[in-house]
């Protein structure tokens, strides 16, 4: 039936819509001051059209997250795949991801003070952003318990990089290799 409201393509349509308005709205007044009565006048549809799509305000910020995640982690895997050293992969792709994030206001600001413990919260529980690590080192099997921890504790760096910076970028990438590359060479060794 190509009239139906909730067809999927239409569904996605309208999701992707909502999405859209949320993050704008989270741009210009902070996540954390974003409400589902902003979000659905800010889409053009009613709060009980928006409830159809999402459950709730938490809902809305993690399809948010998750669906900037795939964008970020299907460029990065453009960009690191042909790295062959997993110490150099992981350092580029990390300041590719964490450069993606800076250069987008839609989303450094889950990064603004304030802010950035949302991001912080939906980064420990997310299997969407734990695949932004498992970019990183393609030959990577997450079902093994330590390299699925390895990659939550790879995107917790990343995510403290945006809430807190370093002095500049060569400071950043100084970090990266002393502290973080050590460890991908000698996990995958």
């Amino acid at each position: 039936m190509s009239g139906d409201w909730l067809a999927t393509d239409r569904a996605d349509l309208a999701a992707e819509r909502i999405l859209d308005a949320a993050a704008e709205l989270f741009a210009e007044h902070g996540v954390a001051a974003v409400g589902m009565g902003d979000i659905a006048k800010a889409a053009g549809c009613s709060r009980a059209t928006l409830y159809r799509y999402f459950d709730n305000r938490q809902s809305v910020r993690i399809a948010f997250v998750h669906r900037e995640t795939r964008r970020i982690v299907a460029s990065l895997d453009e960009q690191v795949r042909h790295i062959a050293d997993p110490g150099e992969r992981i350092i580029a792709a990390m300041l590719g991801a964490i450069n993606a994030v800076r250069a987008d206001p839609l989303l450094i600001a889950w990064f603004r003070p304030g802010d950035s413990g949302a991001a912080g919260r939906i980064s420990q529980d997310s299997d969407v952003i734990e695949s932004l690590a498992a970019a990183m080192f393609t030959d990577t099997d997450l079902s093994d318990p330590e390299r699925s921890r390895l990659a939550r504790w790879l995107t917790r760096v990343i995510v403290s990089f945006l809430a807190t910076p370093g002095r500049d970028d060569a400071d950043e990438r100084a970090m990266l290799e002393d502290f973080v590359a050590p460890i991908i060479t000698r996990t995958f060794a």
